[in-house]
């Protein structure tokens, strides 16, 4: 089989690719990609319990945690006390951040209008239609649940 037709290597390489323009748009923010995805994933108005973020975005704990503390060192996001659940915390968006989350969305935006613009309707509902087909298959663990090594 050659990797090319392979619907697994289709998606890597192109993740890969909108990974690699997000990263190089990022960077002349002093950002990531990754900075301006957990920005994007926070409540603007009442921050997000930190807990939440890591499965909001399929990350990690540690690489959260990172990410988080470089944002704060950038002055991006502050940490405060859960006011509904004393153990947790928030994570809020500074005045600084906000501005960082606005710009993201705007490549967001731009992005997702570009590729509309090339693309009919019918096939980008097809798109999500295959993307959500393997999602689920993968969440009830119908391609790999009956297979056994030794």
């Amino acid at each position: 089989m050659q990797k090319e037709l392979t619907i697994d290597h289709a998606l890597r390489a192109t993740w890969q690719a909108v990974a690699k323009m997000y990263n190089e748009q990022a960077l002349k923010f002093d950002s990531t990609m990754a900075m301006a995805f957990v920005l994007l994933n926070i409540d603007k108005e009442n921050g997000t319990p930190s807990t939440s973020l890591g499965p909001l975005m399929g990350m990690e704990p540690t690489s959260l945690s990172r990410i988080l503390k470089s944002m704060e060192e950038k002055g991006a996001i502050y940490r405060e006390k859960n006011p509904v659940d004393g153990r947790g915390v928030l994570i809020k968006l500074t005045d600084f951040g906000l501005e960082k989350r606005n710009t993201s969305k705007q490549y967001v935006i731009k992005f997702n209008e570009t590729v509309r613009e090339n693309i009919s309707e019918e096939k980008i509902k097809c798109f999500f239609e295959v993307t959500e087909t393997i999602n689920n298959l993968i969440a009830k663990k119908a391609i790999f649940g009956n297979v056994h090594t030794k």
